[in-house]
């Protein structure tokens, strides 16, 4: 073709000091050309028929091969064997011209292979992501492995093109460099090894809920990658926590609680102990009409009339001494709050349910209410604990309670107003 060229630009006349020249450039012309064409067919002819029949099959994962643009990638290859063939037909193969386009030629076909097998690679790690029932392979860590080394496999093919030399020359080089190598790919030895203990243990998995105080992430995982992990936090932002952070220090997996059926709520009412006392009978009698404690009143009352008469406790006049066992406000109130959680059809009753006092302190008596929602959706988790607890402090009043909290700006008005009168 060179030739054709050549005697072509004689007939027209052209000076021989410049057929050299213009055969060059002529040839380089008709080779951008044709690389352009085939560009053009390939992506917007080829790649149309392809989509046309992948979108009509009934499979799922040819769709896969699209939105990771593996053809397109391919078809890119396509132009660039095409300049790698045409080069030395229509340039002179012994000229630097010829010689630096051939080079540039191979470099990018390795490069997009590479980029061609890396597609490939998302593809499976998508098919994984939609098809696994268990998440703890740590596919995508070793997905990211091989992509490294596709990518250093085409680093060091394109540096041996360029240079001349066999890959293996490169190679025997770079083992004196183990040391810099390490030091360079640190992180990412310990990403990997901790990805495959994360895998092996079962510590995490994406989708689950986490918390890393330390880096401020607190939401579901999003991504185990080989270097970090993204965490979606519950504002919508997105924090990345080194992979290895996971393993050499502490953090918080909800996993236990999605999985279990119910989600834990713990929380104190506080209660003024100078509103703590015994009951008496015209106060038992009023609370009797309360329907969750009236079997339990009723108990009780039967119970201490029998102890009380065993024991014989007691004056001429009938009135009970502190000696026996007496009804209390805030035992019959931490009874109360057993019986209303007993019932409740938010609480789930097959996990713990319990009121407890906790040691009391300078700002009063804890009741610990210990209990487990059925609805583990945050807003319903938040607006069932919200509604258990509004019941319970208005209701304390009518057990002779008060719930402690510290003087406001009102109480001191209050108590002025009072003095003034």
């Amino acid at each position: 073709m060179q030739a054709i060229i050549t005697s072509w630009l004689t007939e027209q006349g052209m000076a021989t000091a410049y057929i050299a020249l213009s055969t060059a450039v002529i040839g380089c012309a008709v080779i951008l050309l044709l690389c352009s064409i085939s560009f053009y067919l390939t992506k917007h002819q080829v790649l149309v028929i392809i989509h046309k029949l992948i979108t009509t099959s009934k499979n799922t994962w040819d769709d896969l091969l699209f939105d990771h643009q593996v053809f397109s990638r391919i078809a890119l290859l396509v132009p660039f064997v095409l300049l790698l063939l045409l080069t030395p037909i229509f340039i002179d193969a012994e000229s630097l011209l010829a010689t630096v386009i051939i080079i540039f030629a191979k470099v990018a076909i390795c490069f997009q292979i590479a980029r061609s097998i890396s597609s490939v690679l998302n593809v499976i790690n998508s098919a994984y992501r939609q098809k696994a029932s268990e998440r703890y392979l740590p596919l995508n860590s070793t997905l990211q492995v091989i992509k490294l080394v596709v990518y250093l496999v085409a680093s060091i093919l394109a540096i041996s093109l360029v240079l001349d030399r066999s890959p293996l020359y490169l190679l025997s080089g770079l083992g004196a460099l183990t040391a810099v190598l390490i030091l360079v790919f640190q992180d990412t030895i310990k990403g990997l090894v901790a990805s495959i203990q994360i895998s092996a243990n079962k510590m995490v998995a994406p989708g689950d809920w986490i918390e890393l105080p330390k880096y401020g992430a607190d939401g579901d995982v999003l991504e185990i990658g080989l270097n970090t992990v993204k965490v979606k936090n519950f504002d919508n932002t997105i924090t990345t926590v080194p992979t290895y952070a996971l393993t050499s220090g502490s953090f918080k997996n909800w996993r236990g609680m999605l999985n279990s059926g119910g989600r834990r709520i713990k929380r104190s009412i506080v209660i003024d102990v100078r509103s703590i006392h015994f009951y008496n009978q015209e106060q038992i009698k009023a609370l009797q009409s309360v329907q969750l404690i009236s079997d339990y009143l009723a108990g009780k009352q039967q119970e201490i009339s029998q102890e009380s008469a065993d024991k014989a406790i007691g004056n001429l006049t009938g009135r009970t001494t502190i000696n026996s066992r007496q009804l209390t406000n805030i035992g019959t109130f931490r009874a109360y709050i057993t019986a209303y959680l007993r019932q409740h059809t938010k609480v789930h009753q097959e996990m713990t349910c319990m009121v407890r006092q906790l040691p009391s302190t300078e700002v009063g008596l804890p009741l610990e209410l210990y209990f487990f929602s059925n609805d583990k959706n945050w807003v319903n988790y938040e607006a069932i604990q919200a509604d258990i607890f509004d019941h319970l402090y208005a209701a304390a009043p009518m057990f002779d309670l008060r719930i402690f909290q510290h003087p406001s700006g009102y109480d001191w008005q209050s108590q002025h107003a009072s003095a003034d009168a």
